[in-house]
């Protein structure tokens, strides 16, 4: 894999220090790319469960969180940090477990600030698991393999597209849901995104999102779809206020999101190879085990401290990697310039209450092709691993409990609400039937003569040979869009 990096030319490499023109200029490409990534997930989550006048704090203290986890992650301070130009966000890849575990606080009668309470308390402890894996990440691979994170991420995405129709129609509870208007706006978001996402041009295929975005924003304004009368009520400063909700914890709410950390482990081990790679760096041998493991305890820190400031938990973002090929600039001293830039527009609510304002059908648009992709993403992973008889059986069984108990929850309306609660969750319950699977069938399972002789033919645990085999297995894990 090292090889590929020599193809990259890089104009400042990761050590070397651009002047500030250069800096700022990489860093807001850096920002644009990310901006919607970091936002999106609060947007939904503030939409879904109804948070209202919160969400505009709670957009300002993700892009101030992401400034903070962006700029630890670079500087590397202590055993902490990777060292690498690459931008930390909040993460697509909770939301189905954050949704569910706000609607069991819901449905128990608590209000936005006892929804808020639990989640950011329940992601604060669960980020300890992912703190705690870093010390062994290379070990993981024999537990949760690619087939193992292609069912999950695709359970993500499948789960999280009934949010994406629910939006588009008009949003939960709208008196004009399904109005031909609401098609038509997230019409015009999906399409504007589709064709931009097929030029050339790899600014313009970054800016997709945006653009589309944008232009649905500006056509429900022109048509009165959108009030901005509130904004005056908005205080001028958003000061981060640790622990602002409270901090409660509910079992049945940690442990679908504790997995998820799992995942995302390993999404981040693949994102910081990949970063590796275009930043010229060494993609095997000791540096990149220390450097990984750096990078993933930074992760988990990271989203330690978003819980504590009121955001959702945070990941390596993997998008960020193309604008350093695009701009040439890998130089880690660049992530200053972004996290400056991310926390100081953070510090102005006014930005989240204009982008609370975006009509649900907008919104929709967007994130119909997100999930999807994350779904696909997943998809791709599990297609890589093999389609043989052992990794189709571990897939068909997962995906259909998950799926099932999500179709026909009364399935589970003899259990106690407890476990009901737990296994209630699609991803909960699909995860936890693909992990044990994968322990249990024996991979000989398929009698395809290739796949016997991959597994004979596995590298030791120790040497490089390991290395290489876990930035593959991770460079696939992270091809999932967040």
């Amino acid at each position: 894999m090292a090889k590929h990096s020599s193809s990259i030319d890089l104009v400042y490499g990761l050590d070397d220090k651009p002047r500030f023109s250069v800096s700022v200029f990489a860093a807001l490409q850096h920002v644009l790319a990310s901006f919607i990534g970091i936002i999106t997930p609060t947007l939904i989550v503030g939409g879904v469960l109804g948070l209202g006048s919160e969400v505009p704090y709670l957009v300002s203290m993700a892009l101030i969180v992401s400034g903070i986890g962006t700029f630890i992650q670079a500087r590397r301070i202590g055993p902490v940090g990777s060292g690498l130009l690459c931008v930390q966000g909040t993460s697509f890849a909770f939301l189905s477990s954050i949704l569910a575990a706000g609607f069991i606080v819901k449905g128990n009668g608590g209000g936005p600030e006892e929804i808020l309470s639990t989640i950011f308390g329940v992601c604060f402890l669960a980020a300890f698991v992912e703190i705690f894996l870093s010390r062994f990440i290379e070990k993981l691979r024999h537990i949760i393999t690619p087939v193992v994170t292609g069912t999950i991420i695709t359970l993500i995405g499948l789960s999280l597209i009934q949010v994406a129709m629910t939006d588009i129609a008009g949003g939960f509870g709208a008196p004009d849901m399904g109005a031909p208007v609401n098609l038509a706006l997230a019409g015009l978001v999906l399409i504007t995104i589709v064709i931009f996402n097929r030029f050339q041009v790899h600014m313009l295929r970054l800016s997709a999102v945006i653009i589309g975005l944008t232009l649905g924003f500006v056509a429900a304004w022109s048509i009165g779809k959108v009030d901005f009368s509130g904004l005056s009520e908005l205080s001028l400063i958003a000061i981060p206020v640790p622990f602002k909700y409270g901090f409660s914890f509910d079992f049945a709410a940690f442990l679908p999101i504790a997995i998820i950390y799992v995942i995302t482990a390993l999404e981040t081990t693949g994102d910081l190879t990949a970063n590796s790679m275009v930043s010229k760096q060494p993609v095997d041998g000791p540096i990149y085990i220390r450097r990984i493991k750096a990078g993933v305890l930074a992760d988990g820190v990271n989203s330690a401290i978003a819980s504590s400031l009121n955001s959702l938990p945070m990941t390596t973002f993997s998008q960020n990697n193309g604008v350093i090929q695009l701009t040439g600039v890998a130089s880690r001293h660049v992530a200053l310039f972004i996290a400056a830039i991310l926390a100081l527009l953070g510090l102005f609510p006014i930005i989240g209450g204009v982008l609370q304002q975006m009509p649900k059908p907008v919104l929709g648009g967007a994130t119909l092709i997100m999930f999807g992709t994350v779904a696909m993403a997943g998809v791709k992973i599990i297609a890589e691993a093999g389609l043989n008889r052992r990794n189709m059986l571990i897939t068909a069984i997962s995906i259909g409990m998950g799926l099932g108990v999500a179709g026909v929850p009364e399935v589970l309306s003899a259990m106690p609400d407890d476990i009901k609660n737990i296994i209630g969750s699609p991803l909960t319950i699909g995860a936890l039937s693909a992990i044990f699977l994968n322990l249990l069938l024996p991979h000989h399972l398929d009698a395809a003569p290739h796949t016997a002789e991959a597994y004979e033919q596995e590298p030791a645990e120790s040497g490089e040979a390991s290395d290489e085999n876990l930035a593959m297995t991770a460079a696939t894990v992270s091809s999932v869009a967040k």
